[in-house]
């Protein structure tokens, strides 16, 4: 997942902790994300419980958009009482301390990749793997609020989510990679 505020990494080479990135090691994204949310609740005055930071946990062990369900069964082998009310009472929490963004489409969740600021997720989603990109890019955040001002719109929320391949799930551009 791509740092907000940072270049896009598209036309650059992805960023190092995208899922899209050869080099991108799993492990230490998972480890940065419970970091980092710990430090912004205490910072904020916010409690991640043991069940809240399981929830974040789960979601970051894949880059693929995980749904409450799926959160519940893995959830259960700790906590075996856990029933959807409690996976969804800690999504809405991660969702309000911003270390999560909900991928409408799919109704499911992915971790942020820059929780430490208020941003609007753009998220490329592939169709074949189920990974997903947070991106940002001032360009369309700017089209984007342009057009809801000409139209009289006051937004109150936005989000995009664009679906195709990834590199790795593209012929066309793995084979592109492979000659280049």
């Amino acid at each position: 997942m791509q740092n907000a505020g940072k270049k896009s990494g598209l036309d650059s080479g992805l960023p190092p902790n995208s899922a899209w990135n050869n080099a991108h090691d799993h492990q230490r994204c998972i480890e940065d994300a419970i970091v980092t949310a710990e430090r912004i609740c205490r910072e904020r005055g916010a409690r991640l419980t043991p069940i809240r930071g399981r929830i974040l946990e789960l979601v970051w062990e894949s880059h693929r958009p995980a749904g409450a369900y799926a959160l519940l069964d893995g959830l259960k082998p700790a906590h075996p009482s856990a029933a959807p009310p409690t996976v969804y009472r800690a999504l809405e929490f991660l969702l309000k301390q911003g270390l999560v963004h909900r991928i409408q489409s799919l109704n499911a969740f992915v971790g942020c990749a820059d929780p430490e600021h208020a941003h609007r997720g753009l998220f490329l989603i592939c169709d074949a793997c189920g990974d997903a990109v947070e991106i940002e890019d001032s360009a369309i955040d700017r089209a984007v609020a342009q057009s809801a001002t000409q139209l009289g719109f006051a937004l109150k929320s936005r989000t995009i989510e664009a679906t195709g391949l990834c590199r790795q799930c593209s012929p066309a551009l793995t084979a592109a990679a492979t000659t280049s």
